[in-house]
């Protein structure tokens, strides 16, 4: 199963393309002036962004077009891989709808990741084409990325270590007219690298079908109507806005940074522009939950990406205007969304969570079809070959629908592990991603996450699930946060409890803590048998999220002080 094993149907008319830039014309005739976007551009006296750098749905659809023209004439055309490492500015918009509608391919790679990793993600991909800002070929240069890009363009304003610069592909494209290709829903629109939380990130192949399917999905999942106002705070998200009909303020902040946003910044863009909808990581949650000012325009606010703290959802939803939401999507890269909650009803499933239940993640969206099978690491060709359970029974997590993802570029044995093939009734043959989580469904039919797969701890009385027992022991005061993780074999191993304490807990109330925990763990099913508790000074987690803790490396780190 390989992303080129779909070939490219013959070129017809643009209007039938399946393409998320296909709403640009349509918003460009519509509604020419009206802003699609605003950047922070330059700063004024104190310190706040002037958002003085502005692209209205005209110029964002001409530009846009002429910038797809001009690469075209440089041969990054339909099919062409090419990578974009450009910043969350105007240029980074126009090149992604620039690269959409030429039917290129773009490949992108998350700038916070470890950058050996990086660099196998960039060879992997196997691009034609590098775009990306000076520093970013200077880097593919000294370091040897993605050396099969033999066409190059920067976003300087001199050709140094490319080909051309960005202000000279536009202005040999200028006046083409449309340039919509006729893409097809099985077309690769774009490889998109996982954060890598787990290991090596791979590039999920995302034909057209499943952003044209996400943007239905999205739209209908949450009640998004046109006019509104969106501050998406990682950059891809505003991809989706266009064709949502609504205005991106992108804000000024570093996106692989979230925890380190200055909330001030958030707020002046959220009241000067009347932004009524709000996407971000747990983190940034977090960053706003701890400022504390009320955000009286939002009407709806998505968080993604990790599971959101449980008190800095009861905290959002007192910043919130009483009629607003929080919604808390559960998905992956893979296929997304899967399962969606709103804020309040996450909030009376807290005690639940806190009594070792896991963290319900909602209801599957239509047309999604979510199912639990039965526990395994090894790949399952077949749907045949799979054990389905029934509620209650916590297994993994499998969905199908229009969003789920078909394989993994040049990532043969992933792909293996994480689909499945299903022939329906009518012979149709689909494709089942298995999550890599665990979960189960309750008697209402809500999905409960209870942690990754390949973070179980197997003992030898059965195994033990992250998402089913530290929240248990995070209740405790003057505990930041905990990670199971299991040291030696498995199926004999020994569970440990890793535990972070507040800031400002001084070390050598650790002992009292620690018992403290322990009794504590005695009360819950799921967490009796534990009787390792390790204090550890400040956990491993990813830059993005600053929620995905790095358990593998805790785990190395427990066995040794174990030994």
């Amino acid at each position: 199963m390989t992303p080129d094993a779909v070939p490219l149907p013959p070129t017809g008319p643009a209007a039938s393309a399946c393409n998320i830039a296909a709403a640009l014309p349509r918003l460009a005739a519509q509604s020419p002036d009206r802003i699609a976007m605003r950047c922070p551009g330059t700063r004024g006296p104190d310190g706040m962004a002037r958002y003085d750098v502005q692209l209205t749905y005209a110029q964002l659809d001409a530009r846009s077009d002429a910038i797809a023209a001009g690469l075209a004439r440089r041969g990054i055309v339909r099919g062409t891989r090419t990578v974009l490492m450009v910043r969350p500015t105007p240029d980074f918009f126009l090149l992604m709808f620039a690269l959409f509608k030429a039917g290129a391919v773009p490949v992108l790679v998350d700038p916070g990741i470890d950058r050996r990793a990086l660099k196998q993600c960039l060879d992997e991909a196997q691009a034609q084409a590098f775009i990306g800002i000076p520093l970013a070929h200077a880097a593919r240069v000294l370091l040897g990325w993605a050396k099969s890009a033999r066409l190059r363009v920067t976003t300087g304003a001199r050709r140094w270590l490319a080909d051309a610069t960005l202000d000279e592909v536009e202005r040999d494209g200028a006046g083409a007219g449309p340039q919509l290709t006729a893409t097809q829903p099985d077309d690769v629109a774009a490889i998109l690298f996982t954060s890598g939380s787990t290991g090596v990130p791979k590039g999920v192949v995302y034909r057209h079908r499943h952003f044209v399917a996400q943007i239905e999905l999205l739209g209908a999942a949450f009640g998004v109507s046109p006019g509104g106002v969106d501050l998406p705070t990682f950059p891809p998200f505003a991809l989706f806005d266009p064709a949502l009909g609504l205005s991106s303020i992108i804000p000024d902040m570093d996106p692989t940074r979230p925890a380190s946003a200055d909330p001030r910044r958030l707020h002046d863009a959220i009241a000067r522009f009347g932004v009524d909808q709000l996407f971000g990581s747990p983190a940034l949650m977090g960053v706003l939950a701890r400022f504390g000012q009320p955000l009286p325009t939002l009407r709806r606010v998505t968080s993604a990406g990790a599971p959101v703290p449980a008190d800095v959802v009861t905290r959002m939803r007192e910043l919130l205007p009483p009629d607003a939401q929080f919604w808390t999507p559960y998905g992956a890269t893979e296929c997304l969304p899967v399962a969606v909650i709103e804020g309040r009803e996450l909030q009376d499933t807290r005690p639940a969570t806190q009594d070792g239940a896991g963290t319900c993640v909602g209801r599957a969206v239509p047309p999604n079809q979510v199912r639990i099978i039965a526990i395994t690491d090894a790949p399952i060709e077949d749907w045949r070959h799979v054990r389905e359970l029934g509620g209650g029974e916590v297994g993994e997590i499998t969905v199908a629908g229009p969003t789920a993802t078909d394989t993994y570029f040049n990532r043969e044995a992933q792909t293996r592990l994480a689909k499945i093939r299903e022939t329906l009734a009518d012979g149709e043959v689909r494709i089942v991603h298995r999550m890599g989580d665990v979960g189960y469904f309750d008697a209402q039919g809500r999905l409960w996450f209870c942690g990754r797969k390949s973070h179980r701890v197997q003992t030898a009385s059965g195994p033990l699930y992250t998402e089913q027992v530290e929240p248990v022991f995070n209740t405790h005061p003057e505990v930041r946060r905990t990670a199971l993780v299991g040291i030696g074999e498995a199926g004999a191993q020994t569970p440990v409890l890793c535990v972070e304490l507040r800031e400002g807990v001084p070390a050598r109330d650790w002992p009292r803590i620690r018992e403290a925990l322990r009794a504590q763990g005695q009360g819950h099913v799921h967490t009796a048998a534990i009787d390792c508790f390790l204090q550890h000074p400040s956990f491993p987690v990813d830059i993005r999220h600053n929620a995905k803790i790095g358990r593998e490396k805790l785990a190395v780190w427990a066995a040794r002080q174990r030994r």
